[in-house]
């Protein structure tokens, strides 16, 4: 698995949004957003609380309508789509809080995963025991998120973060060529962060991410590219370094400027 920079041949846009804003009642969530996210890289999404992250995501990935812009996937508009006709299409994601069976064992979790993605999900008949094929993909997406023999382990018992990282297993479980991250590290310790942020590095860049993250060393340390949401605006866009150092930016995070739920 390389974790280089975006390699020569992965050209184009994985997701472009045009004046893409979301209103609730008189609350504009996200304001006449631009943003344009180049396959293979990962773009880290940074801003202070309620400056409109999580909803920019679901405007992403369809669980949200816009309100007004345009949203294209791999060159492709989107705008019209559900959230499952995007997932199909390649659109992957993650959540804030854990979205895991609990009473389930990882490899149960996983097959399921993987059924969704062929539309059979919700068909119990199937049985939860993966073929050949499916058992070797569950032996790879273990080894990349580090579970490597907790395959019959019961989910709910295992601890938080390898819950977090049994939910990435999950969203790669479906193949996605765009992986929308929300804040997968919220909750972990200290050494929790590490093997998290070890295995986002591991993913091949083949696959596009996409990463909200509260640590703002952590978010750097990942990121090609950073856009700094405030009040739903995008107030900065560039490398790790250029948002670092931006003013407006260094006072949204350690100045006096706030921020709306």
């Amino acid at each position: 698995m390389s974790s280089g920079r975006p390699s020569d041949h992965l050209e184009g846009t994985a997701i472009e949004l045009r004046g893409v804003s979301r209103s609730f009642g008189g609350l504009k969530a996200v304001d006449d957003v631009n943003l344009r996210v180049q396959a293979g890289t990962r773009h880290v999404l940074i801003g202070p609380n309620g400056a409109g992250k999580t909803t920019l995501f679901a405007l992403m990935s369809g669980e949200l309508d816009v309100s007004a812009g345009r949203v294209s996937l791999f060159g492709q508009d989107v705008t019209s789509w559900s959230a499952m006709r995007r997932s199909r299409a390649g659109l992957g994601r993650t959540y804030q809080i854990t979205n895991v069976f609990t009473g389930l064992s990882v490899q149960e979790n996983l097959v399921i995963a993987m059924r969704g993605r062929q539309g059979d999900k919700l068909n119990m008949f199937l049985g939860t025991r993966p073929d050949a094929d499916g058992s070797a993909r569950i032996d790879h997406l273990l080894g990349v998120c580090g579970l490597e023999g907790r395959r019959q382990v019961r989910a709910g018992s295992m601890s938080y973060g390898e819950q977090r990282l049994l939910e990435l297993a999950i969203a790669l479980a479906n193949e996605p060529r765009l992986l929308l991250l929300d804040e997968p590290a919220a909750g972990l310790s200290p050494a929790e962060r590490g093997p998290m942020a070890d295995t986002i590095r591991r993913l091949p860049r083949e696959l596009t991410i996409v990463l909200i993250e509260h640590d703002m060393e952590l978010a750097l340390g990942l990121a090609d590219r950073v856009s700094c949401l405030y009040y739903g605006r995008v107030i900065a866009d560039g490398t790790p370094e250029e948002v670092r150092s931006d003013a407006e930016v260094q006072s949204v995070y350690f100045g006096t400027a706030s921020s709306h739920a």
